[in-house]
């Protein structure tokens, strides 16, 4: 078995940290009123929203934004700021740096001492989290992460962990590629070929393959992020696989991935609740640069990192990318439906970056829930 590592991790956290300095200090985020608007959300006023609101969401955290810290240091931290449960990484991208899945599974002592320390400080592990691309062309990258989504729907089984967060994966274009080929647009017939190719024989068989596995071992709940570069990327993809795999699949509701594309978080979340495909609900927010997308559109990401600053797209903390009454519309929708997981903090954000952006974002968050349930009352 190859050992999962925590490279995945620190190579997507690199690419979005190499916009930090230059966006920190670049006038065209302003222009338009983006940044300055979003900078002053968390003050914004917030309409009274009717009666009849029931269930306090958990709002938690995922943990790879604490990968300096150990694993009591960020108890500590996340306590301090009242966070209420945890997503927690267990392979993949997101790394195990607060998890060490394979002791937690030869001891089911150290097992039920890890998630003792979480209970006494009265936080809640709702959800492990090992994005990986388990249908990559390179059998060896396919296998670590199909491993490592293995070995975490064991370790949920084991520590009561209802739900698992990953990405669905990119395959190849062909069988003989190399490297994953995200596709979206279906001309010329080269892409639709290579689309029904991909789903066919690569994405519907693995997941299915993998759902049966997660419900063998009382695992019902897999959470695929609609992340751009994978085939799964927004709720028609979400619910294309799950209509062909089965109702383990659901989805993690990133709203950063869902702004930039177009959709409406409201009527996403509305929309898969619907279907009982909300499974998981990441907190992060993002900031369209009016002018620079309105002469690029949001496709537009440089590769030079020294013109960050005229990328189109940048991901930001709760509240500054969208005002704090969007916000209040997104949890109070997550109500209505009785969402029954957690809202968690994912913080990217190259302006307020690690435990600063979890502040802010968890402020912001209690907050608008907080003027929710009191119009209960």
């Amino acid at each position: 078995m190859r050992k999962v590592t925590g490279s995945h991790s620190v190579s997507r956290r690199r690419f979005l940290a190499t916009t930090g300095g230059v966006l920190a200090a670049a006038p065209a985020l302003a222009r338009g009123g983006s940044l300055s608007g979003a900078e002053a959300a968390v003050a914004s006023p917030v309409i009274p929203s009717p009666a009849g609101l029931a269930r306090k969401i958990p709002i938690g955290v995922f943990d790879p934004v604490y990968d300096h810290l150990s694993l009591d240091q960020m108890l500590d931290k996340i306590t301090a700021i009242g966070i209420e449960a945890v997503e927690i990484g267990t392979g993949g991208y997101p790394g195990t740096r607060h998890c060490p899945v394979a002791d937690l599974l030869a001891d089911p002592a150290k097992a039920k001492a890890w998630k003792k320390k979480f209970e006494d400080r009265n936080i809640l592990v709702a959800t492990f989290s090992c994005h990986g691309n388990p249908v990559h062309p390179d059998p060896a990258i396919a296998q670590r992460d199909d491993e490592s989504f293995r070995r975490t729907v064991l370790l949920a089984e084991r520590l009561e962990v209802p739900v698992i967060v990953t990405f669905s994966g990119c395959p190849g274009g062909s069988p003989t590629d190399k490297m994953p080929n995200w596709a979206t647009y279906r001309w010329p017939p080269e892409y639709d070929q290579l689309l029904r190719w991909q789903w066919n024989e690569r994405v519907i068989p693995y997941w299915k393959q993998a759902a049966k596995f997660a419900r063998e071992h009382g695992v019902r709940k897999i959470a695929l992020e609609m992340h751009p570069g994978f085939v799964v990327y927004n709720p028609f993809t979400l619910l294309k696989l799950r209509e062909a795999v089965g109702e383990e699949i659901g989805a993690n509701c990133d709203p950063s991935h869902l702004f930039w594309q177009g959709c409406d978080p409201v009527e996403v979340i509305h929309l898969l609740a619907k279907q009982n495909a909300l499974f998981h609900a990441h907190m992060k927010d993002t900031v369209i640069v009016k002018d620079v997308a309105a002469k690029y559109g949001v496709l537009n990401f440089p590769e030079d990192s020294a013109k960050a600053a005229a990328r189109s797209v940048f991901f930001r903390a709760v509240g500054y990318g969208h005002g704090a009454q969007l916000w209040k519309d997104i949890v109070k929708a997550y109500m209505e439906v009785d969402f029954q997981g957690i809202l968690s903090i994912e913080n990217e954000d190259p302006i307020l970056p690690g435990e600063v952006g979890v502040e802010r974002a968890a402020y912001v968050l209690k907050n608008v829930r907080a003027e929710l349930l009191g119009a209960q009352s």
